[in-house]
């Protein structure tokens, strides 16, 4: 019962941490696709497969949370042999190893180079033919909005942004970084799947953008673009794609059928 009541707490925590988030975005981005729309139509609250995104931000927090947790505590546990809660909490509370005795800010920079080089990586990984189904959840939606940008199956979470961050932790980052660095996280991937005409002129080299992600959600030109913060990664690996005076359109995964309910997209890949 006490691990219950725990768990419905921390639950609820998550929820309160992310509501505010999503009024916010909500509102910005109905201002900012109304000024500056990247393909017209509806506005965000009356897209397609609205209820199923609603539903995915609701619960890939959460897993996301205690996933990273439950992870990190059984490694811990059963790997480095420290089993009792204030030994585990003394190891991680300010980070251990070399990487911890970085300044704060440094650990920052580090957490988001490194955790986004992974990423990019395992985002290639899963337009392979062997974990394309469960990423395909997230390429599914036709009608791409900010508030798409949850939509993931929790397989893709717990092998992408989950393991990086346990590793992370591992590695000796302090669990104080995810107080920058989650929110940061949150809007800029809801800004990169926004609705906007956005090509950051020459700062798309930097920082990734609407338009320069929105290609990465078309049928024709899925296999580009695969960093989420960083571009970089793209341009040194040769998957930049962001033609001149064009925008993208024709978002989805062609004639692939994904089943649009939140609850059968969770069963859909693991019965594919």
């Amino acid at each position: 019962m006490s691990l219950l009541l725990a768990f419905m707490a921390g639950f609820a925590e998550t929820l309160l941490r992310v509501l505010p988030y999503l009024v916010a975005m909500g509102i910005g981005f109905a201002l900012l696709s109304w000024w500056s729309p990247g393909n017209g139509g509806r506005p965000w609250w009356k897209k397609q497969g609205l209820a199923t995104d609603i539903c995915y931000w609701l619960v890939i927090p959460i897993l996301q949370r205690y996933g990273r947790i439950g992870i990190t505590v059984a490694i811990t546990v059963y790997v480095l042999g420290i089993k009792s809660a204030d030994g585990i909490t003394k190891f991680f509370d300010h980070g251990h190893g070399p990487v911890s005795h970085l300044p704060f800010w440094a650990q920052v920079a580090f957490y988001l180079l490194v955790s986004e080089f992974c990423l990019y990586w395992i985002h290639r990984a899963f337009h392979g033919t062997k974990l394309w189904q469960f990423h395909a959840v997230h390429h599914a939606s036709q009608d791409l909005e900010w508030i798409s940008a949850a939509r993931f199956h929790p397989i893709n979470v717990l092998l992408g942004v989950v393991a990086v961050d346990v590793a992370l932790l591992l590695a000796g980052v302090t669990p104080y970084v995810f107080l920058v660095t989650g929110p940061f996280a949150t809007f800029t991937s809801a800004f990169v799947h926004a609705n906007l005409n956005w090509t950051l002129g020459p700062f798309k080299y930097v920082i990734a953008g609407p338009v320069f992600h929105r290609w990465h959600h078309t049928v024709e030109h899925g296999n580009c673009n695969y960093a989420s913060t960083f571009p970089v990664f793209d341009l040194m690996f040769g998957t930049f794609f962001m033609p001149e005076g064009v925008f993208p359109e024709n978002f989805g995964i062609g004639e692939e059928v994904v089943p649009e309910s939140f609850g059968r997209q969770l069963v859909h890949p693991l019965l594919a």
